[in-house]
């Protein structure tokens, strides 16, 4: 769980635009989130061989992230610059639709990915007759039915807890689908809360927050919100989904480009090691 001998372990926090992207991981020929980002450390620390990242969580093509966080494990005799001034290096090397926050050396126990303790993400939607704000479409899915928020949260409410939500996920070989949805509420902004002008429509936005999200589970479950919402389903009809325990192919997948992932948290310093492997444990031993 933490970095070998000889090797000193950073925690990377970024954000990105994941318009241009073909999703966090790294692909041969393909534009990624990992690929750019090792590829700027690499560059930057000098390394005697290609910068590895571990992320918390592995966005798929097209979705953005304002609070993602990785690890890489560099030789101790990289680690020649601080946080700081490692930030502003990567700043000139890195495209403008990514920028690291903060670099710090990590605890500890500490893996961006089997420690967290849980992720937030909001997805933004318009369901304003004229659609999107033209400076916020790249970011914010337009719905051409007028949305209920109550409806969407007693529909939501009624599948939080622990569950299968192999429903709401796109298989991988070997993996889990058992999480627990912490959170899942939506509200509709209003006139107020926006500094913006009086051409400013609100927006109704989800929060999403779970131990873990298996793929495609976040874009599924506000999908099946957007059904509700719109009335062409009953809130009883996503919990039902969830129950059947098998991919259902009438709940549709909400666009990507209205996904952020906004927060991933971790436990302190002394529990991380625990935490770790006790995730690892839980995701590789249940299938």
């Amino acid at each position: 769980m933490t970095a070998d001998a000889g090797l000193l372990r950073l925690r990377i926090d970024l954000a990105y635009d994941g318009a241009e992207f073909s999703g966090w991981a790294r692909q041969p020929g393909l534009r990624t989130v990992q690929g750019t980002l090792e590829q700027a450390l690499t560059t930057v620390l000098r390394l005697p061989k290609p910068a590895q990242l571990t992320v918390a969580g592995r966005t798929d093509a097209g979705v953005h992230a304002r609070g993602q966080v990785a690890h890489v494990d560099i030789p101790v005799d990289k680690w020649t610059m601080d946080g700081h001034q490692l930030v502003r290096r990567l700043s000139g090397t890195l495209p403008r639709d990514v920028r690291v926050r903060s670099v710090s050396k990590a605890p500890d126990g500490f893996d961006a990915r089997f420690a967290a303790e849980w992720r937030r993400y909001a997805y933004r939607v318009s369901d304003a007759a004229g659609g999107v704000d033209p400076l916020r479409r790249a970011h914010v899915v337009w719905h051409d039915h007028p949305l209920d928020v109550a409806l969407m949260n007693d529909a939501a409410g009624r599948l939080l807890g622990d569950h299968d939500f192999a429903a709401y996920c796109k298989r991988r070989e070997g993996a889990s689908t058992v999480r627990c949805l912490k959170e899942f509420h939506w509200v509709r902004e209003t006139p107020g809360e926006s500094d913006a002008g009086p051409g400013y429509t609100p927006l109704v936005i989800a929060s999403v927050r779970a131990d873990a999200f298996c793929h495609n589970m976040v874009r599924s479950l506000v999908g099946a919100m957007l059904a509700v919402g719109s009335g062409r389903r009953p809130v009883e009809w996503p919990a039902g989904i969830l129950a059947a325990g098998k991919r259902d192919s009438s709940v549709h997948v909400a666009p990507a480009h209205g996904l952020v992932l906004e927060e991933v948290a971790y436990p302190s310093d002394e529990k991380l090691a625990e935490r770790a492997a006790k995730a690892k444990r839980h995701r590789l031993d249940v299938v």
